[in-house]
């Protein structure tokens, strides 16, 4: 039989309520994150119309720097010493973007982009006052560099709808 071992207590001067709250937290930001994800590559793949070649490739940028993202907001979660809630369920639980049936044109695409990286900011932007409270700078700036990654995509989608 195997031996169990036990996982040591995580000290890294955080109390365990503070870091139970910003995980909480960075869970429903790994759920925008990759709900988000997983629509953009939707509408990477269905984009039709004069813009496509535009759209198509930029929805690849976005995809991808997503999908590159979600690592590092889980492992943060992990390092507090929470689990990762990462089922499908969990992160429709979570997120605050709605997913999306059928297939939108595509400024109906970039509008939903546009709301999907704005809720993203939203969420990262509400997670820095239990950051703050628990002197998690690492959380803090894990959050600064989301927030300047949505907040500029959101923007240059928006440019897309003048």
């Amino acid at each position: 039989m195997a031996k169990k071992t036990t996982q040591q207590a995580v000290d890294i001067g955080i109390a365990q309520k503070d870091r139970a709250a910003i995980a909480e937290g960075l869970d429903a930001l790994l759920a925008d994150t990759y709900v988000l994800y997983l629509k953009t590559h939707a509408f990477h793949w269905n984009v039709e119309g004069p813009m496509f070649q535009t759209l198509h490739l930029m929805f690849e940028t976005q995809y991808n720097e997503l999908w590159l993202a979600v690592d590092p907001i889980a492992e943060r979660i992990r390092a507090l010493g929470l689990p990762v809630h990462a089922t499908w369920a969990e992160f429709v639980k979570r997120s605050s973007i709605d997913e999306r049936a059928g297939v939108p044109d595509a400024m109906d695409m970039v509008r939903e982009l546009v709301k999907g990286h704005e809720a993203a900011a939203r969420t990262a932007r509400s997670i820095f006052p239990r950051a703050e409270k628990g002197g998690d700078e690492s959380t803090v700036d894990l959050l600064t560099q989301r927030l300047q990654v949505h907040e500029k995509t959101a923007w240059m989608l928006r440019s897309l709808l003048a």
